[in-house]
């Protein structure tokens, strides 16, 4: 990357809300790639700890619910649930009156890596993102839930 991809635009300069797109892809593929080789050595994809994050906040998720919660289908989220299930991470429960859906549940083993998962995203984030000061982390997140806002906005026009 040159100098002038790497810096921030001078005040000077019109920001093109494009060019600030583009960074922001960019940083999101890196700082996933740098989480995933951390989650990599727990022996963890990125989607295999975003079900057991989700799963160490509210067990008892069914998979449609899940798959709702990681905006992913319910066929992704079975065969994920399957190879967890097969390493002893998670356990499919019976629910009371529904013999079609189980209730998924982290198994002591599961939430022990999603709890060292959690860890490593923690200690990755503190190195990066936690390096701003006070201010600068303040106005990141309202952009970004600025940003989110018209996202969702856009998503139901």
């Amino acid at each position: 990357m040159s100098e002038r991809q790497d810096s921030p635009a001078s005040n000077a300069e019109p920001v093109d809300p494009l060019r600030v797109w583009f960074r922001f892809i960019r940083l999101s593929r890196r700082v996933t790639a740098a989480v995933a080789t951390e989650l990599r050595e727990l022996g963890l994809s990125i989607p295999q700890f975003d079900v057991l994050s989700t799963l160490s906040e509210r067990e008892g998720l069914t998979q449609q619910e899940l798959a709702a919660r990681l905006y992913v289908t319910k066929g992704n989220v079975s065969g994920l649930i399957d190879r967890l299930v097969e390493a002893g991470l998670v356990e499919r429960r019976p629910i009371p009156g529904d013999r079609r859906s189980h209730a998924l549940h982290l198994t002591e083993a599961g939430a022990e890596v999603a709890d060292r998962g959690i860890a490593a995203q923690a200690n990755y984030v503190a190195r990066t993102l936690g390096q701003l000061n006070e201010t600068d982390l303040r106005a990141f997140e309202d952009l970004v839930v600025k940003w989110r806002e018209l996202a969702r906005a856009d998503a139901a026009s």
